[in-house]
């Protein structure tokens, strides 16, 4: 079977998935793509556009390691379909900064040593980024101590809550928290 008919084995001409024609903002840049309107925004992201920092863990939303940020929000990309991101803005980690300019987290990542193996560490930053904006627009979490509180506390505790979707294999939890309670408490900048 040559390449061209792997992905269409067990199917016949009719049952074939016609493709769609979109367009997504992704990290600044408008990119026209054509998918299968099935096609998951993490696989438009790393098989179609060549980013490969968001990561693929589990394919399930369980791990957190494919979280990007949509209109400023944290979202799992293998949970949502590219075909429905058309008018919205998508900000992968490579869109955060680059190793000349590092995004605040980033660079609080690397100060505190918030990774190891370093394959969840792009899903941890974006969605530490969205948390902390979450945080700020006065969203309480289970772990809120006061939600008629007009300032949310970030504890430890309140991070590690808020972090909960995202899993990191390699346990570097104790510095991820301390890397994004330094930007909570005004880090550096």
């Amino acid at each position: 079977m040559s390449d061209s008919d792997s992905g269409t084995a067990g199917r016949s001409q009719g049952e074939m998935a016609q493709l769609s024609a979109i367009e997504l903002n992704v990290n600044d840049q408008v990119r026209r793509l054509e998918v299968d309107p099935r096609t998951s925004l993490l696989d438009a992201l790393r098989e179609h556009l060549r980013l490969s920092g968001t990561k693929k863990g589990c394919d399930h939303g369980q791990c957190g390691a494919c979280t990007v940020l949509i209109n400023g929000r944290r979202v799992n990309s293998c949970l949502t379909l590219a075909v429905m991101h058309e008018e919205d803005e998508i900000v992968t980690i490579e869109g955060l900064g680059d190793p000349g300019g590092l995004h605040p987290m980033q660079r609080a990542f690397v100060e505190r040593d918030g990774f190891q193996c370093g394959y969840c560490t792009p899903g941890q930053i974006c969605s530490a980024v969205g948390m902390l904006a979450e945080v700020e627009a006065g969203w309480p979490s289970h772990a809120t101590a006061d939600v008629t509180s007009p300032r949310i506390a970030l504890t430890d505790e309140e991070i590690r809550e808020r972090m909960s979707g995202n899993i990191c294999r390699c346990a570097a939890y104790p510095n991820i928290v301390a890397a994004i309670r330094g930007i909570a408490v005004g880090g550096p900048e």
